[in-house]
């Protein structure tokens, strides 16, 4: 099995609070990152995925055809938006880095050719804080 990874960017503005929570609670557990204001962050999308290299073009996926997929399924939906408020499979979500790796493996999966599986997401919301995925149930 060979492992390749693609690394995307992408920059969103996003708010941390439970909306069943008062101001104060927010500010409490959330600092500021519950700003009302909203806060952004430019993030870096890893996404490593895996097969058996094709014999005629010793790919697993051509990479350029692995960042199109990225950037129309995950990229367009999340690059210079809110995504408390535009991004569809954000919705009723509270949008945490933890939150936001899980929809994008669900909004990913589906799309990758046969032969070719998503192993992991990495997203680094800042240079020193990143959240992986690996398809886990829970």
């Amino acid at each position: 099995m060979v492992y390749l990874t693609r690394v995307e960017h992408f920059n969103a503005a996003h708010r941390l609070s439970n909306p069943g929570w008062s101001y104060e609670k927010n500010e409490e557990v959330f600092g500021k990152c519950a700003n009302e204001n909203w806060h952004g962050h430019n993030y870096e999308l890893y996404v490593t995925v895996k097969g058996v290299p094709d014999p005629d073009t010793g790919f697993v996926i051509d990479v350029k055809k692995l960042s199109t997929i990225i950037k129309n399924t995950i990229i367009e939906k999340l690059d210079h938006r809110n995504l408390n408020l535009d991004v569809e499979f954000m919705q009723g979500e509270m949008c945490s880095t933890e939150n936001l790796v899980l929809a994008i493996w669900k909004e990913l999966k589906p799309n990758l050719p046969g032969g070719v599986l998503l192993h992991a997401i990495k997203l680094y919301e800042t240079p020193r804080i990143y959240v992986e995925y690996f398809g886990e149930e829970s």
